[in-house]
């Protein structure tokens, strides 16, 4: 009476209740398939660090004596696909019953669901055990309500967990949001971190990679791959940052820099979002931190937010509006991405360093990816589909779930603003607060016409002209339709045709 369960490549939790113990008739499965490497263009390092953790996961299991069925990409008795796949092993072990955790992406939710329901044999789907919530309590926290705020959602999360209260009802620090301490530019000190690195030798299995035909892209080997295979390692990672890191990410989660790729962010998100971490240890670690004065509350407090409101609010989003939320646009923009999105040579040098570096490491924190990429995919006019596929696929951390409300909602604006309150755009100005992009760059920052004019500048004021009859109202955007109904038409007229030169020139920026 053979069980198989099947574990997805995000699954790699061993503390789930699934290996609590070893039973010879139980056979967990997991396999490396073109399904799940092709449906985007994923970057190298993202396919090297989930094949990798998958086959430690895989050793860690037959160490404990679990039965283990374990498909590579290059085996061929490798059909690519679930469905084939299972089909094959179920016959294979005769199995009486089929079982997998509940999926975190709606096509294999979907996918594994219709499988299990054509089965001879029973199917089940069990919990992950790894959320705070369940996929629809945001949904059901909001059902009276006119419209969905992360703010709400994360206020009744900390009061339902006692996450940072100090008596029910009522915050540490007398405030729930620490959010406007967390917005320094970074100067140069107190110095970045040493990164966490991994000392595994990838190079055979980037071959077989290479050699099944898995299509990527970016740099598959950098110098400092900083992504954990398993548990023990994410654990050191989370001591490394809780010591170095946490203590100034507070005062500089916002601030951008070229000299530094990932300043005091923690890279935990591939960790977590592959489950290796649970969310509750790594809160209660920022809440020890801060109890024992290692930390401040501002700290503490904004990347808790990250993960206790964000997070889980993201994920709330995303299954209230699977199917179909992929496909909103409703600025119509349609521009296909250019071409330096692939390669980060174009001379605007906040977006060269932040595209460099996701090619590099498939990373750049949430400022580069939220007010340099996505602000000027968003006042380009680029395509919300296109955008949200880059992201998907360039980005160690990113899963459907987490990943496509943030790019679709939140950067594109592109649900009409279902997710954010306003779209977050900004022109040269915000960018040289926070950065040092600007300094040596070859736009001027300050200028809004003329070839070397800050491309940001006037597709500011183009964006918000065009799009004035959908946003004017907006009460968060007051003060920037009022700077705009002081701009002469005259020169207005003249933003916008810089605008139009810099949406038919986009290839050469």
């Amino acid at each position: 009476m053979t069980t198989l369960r099947l574990i997805l490549g995000d699954q790699l939790n061993p503390e789930h209740s699934w290996f609590a113990a070893a039973d010879a008739d139980t056979v967990y499965v997991l396999m490396e398939i073109c399904q799940e490497t092709d449906y985007v263009l994923h970057h190298a390092q993202k396919i090297i660090a989930i094949f990798a953790a998958m086959r430690d996961f895989a050793r860690q299991l037959g160490e404990a004596g679990h039965r283990v069925h374990y498909l590579a990409i290059a085996d061929p008795a490798n059909r690519q696909a679930l469905p084939a796949n299972l089909d094959a092993l179920i016959a294979q072990y005769s199995a009486s019953a089929f079982e997998y955790q509940a999926p975190d992406e709606w096509r294999l939710d979907r996918q594994l669901t219709d499988y299990a329901k054509q089965l001879a044999i029973p199917g089940r789907m069990v919990d992950s055990e790894h959320f705070y919530s369940t996929r629809g309590e945001a949904a059901q926290l909001f059902v009276e309500r006119k419209q969905w705020l992360m703010e709400h959602f994360y206020r009744q999360m900390r009061i339902r967990h006692g996450v940072l209260m100090a008596s029910p009802g009522k915050p540490l620090g007398g405030q729930w949001n620490f959010d406007h301490d967390n917005r320094k530019p970074w100067l140069g000190l107190p110095r970045e971190p040493a990164d966490w690195r991994s000392a595994h030798d990838h190079s055979a299995l980037w071959q077989s990679i290479r050699q099944a035909g898995v299509a990527s892209f970016g740099e598959p080997s950098a110098e400092r791959f900083c992504w954990p295979l398993n548990r023990a390692e994410a654990l050191q990672q989370l001591d490394d940052f809780i010591a170095e890191a946490l203590p100034h990410f507070g005062d500089f989660q916002d601030a951008l820099t070229y000299r530094a790729w990932r300043l005091f962010h923690s890279l935990l998100s591939f960790a977590l979002n592959t489950k290796m971490l649970n969310p509750r240890e790594v809160i209660a670690r920022a809440v020890v931190a801060y109890q024992s004065g290692h930390v401040p509350l501002a700290a503490a407090e904004g990347f808790i937010r990250q993960i206790l409101g964000w997070r889980e609010y993201v994920r709330g989003v995303y299954w209230a509006n699977m199917p179909g939320y992929e496909a909103q646009n409703c600025f119509a923009h349609q521009r296909p991405l250019p071409a330096w999105f692939w390669t980060g040579e174009t001379k605007m040098r906040c977006l060269a360093h932040a595209i460099g570096q996701s090619l590099e490491h498939a990373y750049a924190h949430h400022i580069q990816r939220l007010m340099v990429i996505g602000n000027f995919a968003l006042l380009a006019g680029l395509n919300p589909a296109a955008v949200h596929g880059w992201y998907l696929g360039v980005y160690i951390d990113a899963f459907e779930w987490v990943e496509l409300p943030n790019t679709v909602g939140m950067s594109q604006f592109a649900d009409g603003g279902q997710l954010a309150t306003k779209p977050y755009v900004s022109s040269a100005a915000y960018i040289d607060r926070m950065s040092d992009y600007c300094k040596g760059c070859h736009y001027d920052k300050k200028a809004r016409l003329g070839e070397r004019a800050c491309p940001f500048n006037a597709l500011y004021w183009d964006f918000f002209a065009r799009n004035s009859e959908r946003l004017a109202a907006n009460p968060r955007l007051g003060m920037v339709y009022r700077q705009l109904g002081k701009i002469s038409p005259a020169a207005l007229a003249a933003a916008q045709g810089r605008a139009d030169q810099v949406r038919a020139g986009i290839e050469n920026l």
